[in-house]
């Protein structure tokens, strides 16, 4: 499988914005934006104040995290230069990947880190490597939305499969309770401090 490509203009216009290609939707967006609001502030007891968004792309969470919370500080990281370019200023795009998380330098936890339709395109050297940080950037919940290769990848998803990493479900499970978070479900994952207060049937089998 060719591993090489570029996420320039072409590519976002085909995934994002070409009728007959496109896999992602505006609504869809916007579904997964406004559940990770709801549960890291069931979960913070507060209103949301900074998320986090790596590998962001476009960074399309933008607009739809401040249509629901005017006043949020976002941070998105994304190695597309054209994505810098293009967003950097409008939507605090910033360069930077996964793997590089350790070597930038942030002023204090978010209480929301997203990767998004990304994590399964990382280098297993570059996810474990992100891991060693992630503690400490996740002041409040982290939502992980990304493929595995336990999903029907043959029948039961379109898409961009160039690059894909074909690392089980439990690999990653491993490797998110390692690194002392807990699993809530749906793709979330709470930082150890929120813990004692998330009663049994919101954990996910398996999470102590």
């Amino acid at each position: 499988m060719r591993t090489e490509k570029t996420y320039d203009a072409a590519y976002f216009r085909k995934w994002y914005r070409d009728p007959r290609k496109r896999i992602v939707r505006r609504a869809g967006v916007a579904r997964k934006a406004a559940m990770a609001v709801g549960v890291a502030e069931h979960l913070l007891g507060r209103p949301l104040a900074s998320v986090l968004d790596v590998g962001c792309g476009e960074g399309a969470w933008f607009p739809l995290l401040r249509e629901l919370r005017p006043k949020l500080r976002y941070l998105g990281l994304d190695t597309s230069d054209y994505a810098v370019r293009r967003f950097g200023r409008s939507r605090n795009v910033r360069p930077g990947s996964w793997g590089q998380m350790a070597e930038l330098r942030f002023d204090e936890p978010f209480d929301l880190v997203v990767c998004s339709d990304a994590l399964h395109y990382v280098p297993t050297r570059e996810v474990v490597r992100g891991l060693e940080c992630l503690p400490e950037l996740i002041g409040g919940v982290a939502y992980f939305d990304f493929l595995t290769a336990d999903d029907d990848l043959e029948t039961g998803i379109e898409g961009d499969m160039v690059g894909f990493k074909m690392r089980r479900a439990a690999w990653y499970r491993r490797k998110f309770r390692g690194a002392g978070l807990m699993e809530c479900g749906l793709g979330f994952w709470a930082a150890p401090d929120l813990a004692p207060q998330i009663t049994a049937l919101e954990r996910a089998p398996g999470s102590k």
